[in-house]
């Protein structure tokens, strides 16, 4: 009884926390002109890159170019303009990639809001009046008018969710706290909080599902309105919204430590808020975890639309919507594999790609260019994370490794 009392104060604590200060709005400001922080695109590693790129294997009629030097590049946004390219990354910088006239061509690579003391600014998302988000480990701010305020010097960030409120500051850790983030149909912003643990502990559960750590969290564009939208999940490091539907995909990193080849990582889909994945009492698919394997999984689970390969650490997603690519890619799914760091031999570092019919019904998996891992050495050469559309349809994949984007495209 002594530990039932003590877990329900805690949650109510951890509510009251979760609301405090969800008004505040302070402003962070340049003040002065930037200082111009740019990217070299032409030395020794962008060479080696180069030579590297002509071992990746692809389909037939598929292209492969070095597009631009990033360090620690991970997740994509595309300016409603479609004229600048933001990456996030797992340290302190987010990237400004400035496209030419046609988009597909990186004509330089600056730090976007160098004045802010960033920390894992991994999730970057759009909202369509021309807002950037930046989903922190443990904050949230936006840049209005990102585009237009960078090309001026101009960037002001306000804060829409404080540092320290987006989880309670005694559950931050260097585990699963890069976050994801994206504007849904409805218009709220949804972002991604991966739980600390390889599989969360007992008495953590019931906390963790109350604040959606380990899940997916919806707010409206101010921060405030918060709602847990998703639990049960692991790790996702990658969300989409399927154009074709309104429903929210995503991939969930799977348990560690059950062997080679399971449990499977996950592709998942999800139609209404509040469904609950599996996690912890599922580690991957159907395959029971060790500490829930003799403790009764929650009633109207929702189980994967897709399982692929074990510990090949699936991370950015994205839909098939443009033109350039053959008919059969079109309304697909093409995911970032990181690879694999406990599994011998290693697995991963390469794209792969998911067919979906008209239905949103899945194909076979399948690899759809790979080559970064040395299959005789086990050595990488490129460790991926996430994959985005440019707007000739041509395929971004971010390689924080070599701190460099890729162009996948197709010549036919």
């Amino acid at each position: 009884m002594r530990t039932a009392i003590s877990v329900i104060i805690g949650i109510a604590a951890a509510l009251a926390w979760s609301t405090a200060g969800a008004q505040e709005r302070p402003v962070l400001d340049s003040g002065a002109p930037l200082a111009e922080a740019q990217i070299s695109q032409d030395g020794r590693e962008a060479r080696a890159l180069e030579a590297m790129l002509k071992g990746i294997e692809l389909p037939d009629g598929f292209g492969i170019e070095l597009f631009a030097m990033a360090p620690g590049a991970r997740h994509f946004a595309l300016s409603p303009s479609k004229r600048i390219v933001f990456v996030g990354t797992r340290g302190g910088d987010v990237w400004a990639i400035s496209l030419n006239p046609e988009g597909n061509t990186a004509e330089r690579v600056a730090a976007f809001a160098p004045f802010v003391d960033f920390t894992m600014p991994h999730g970057v998302c759009f909202a369509p009046d021309g807002t950037l988000y930046i989903a922190e480990q443990n904050r949230v701010l936006a840049f209005p008018q990102a585009e237009e305020t960078f090309s001026a010097d101009a960037i002001t960030a306000e804060v829409v969710v404080p540092q320290g409120r987006l989880i309670p500051p005694n559950e931050e850790s260097s585990s699963h706290s890069t976050r994801v983030c994206d504007i849904g149909p409805d218009g709220r912003f949804y972002v991604t909080l991966g739980q600390p643990y390889n599989v969360t502990p007992a008495d953590k559960v019931a906390l963790y599902e109350e604040l959606g750590i380990g899940g997916i969290l919806a707010m409206q564009a101010n921060g405030s309105d918060r709602e847990v939208y998703s639990v049960g999940i692991r790790n996702s490091a990658g969300m989409e919204f399927r154009p074709a539907s309104g429903d929210l995909w995503w991939t969930d990193n799977q348990v560690d430590g059950m062997g080679n080849d399971i449990p499977p990582e996950e592709i998942n889909r999800q139609t209404a808020a509040g469904q609950h994945f599996g996690f912890p009492w599922y580690g991957g698919g159907t395959i029971r975890t060790r500490p829930f394997r003799d403790s009764q999984p929650p009633e109207g689970l929702i189980f994967p639309v897709v399982e692929t390969d074990a510990h090949a650490a699936s991370l950015g997603m994205t839909f098939y919507t443009a033109e350039q690519f053959p008919e059969r890619y079109k309304g697909g799914i093409f995911v970032a594999q990181r690879g694999s760091w406990n599994r011998t031999p290693r697995i991963g570092a390469r794209v792969i790609f998911v067919p979906l019919d008209a239905q949103g019904n899945p194909g076979a998996v399948e690899i759809f260019a790979q080559g970064w891992l040395d299959p005789r050495t086990s050595e990488y050469h490129g460790r991926l994370a996430d994959v985005a559309l440019l707007p000739d349809g041509s395929l971004l994949v971010s390689d924080d490794r070599s701190g460099a984007v890729y162009r996948i495209f197709y010549e036919g």
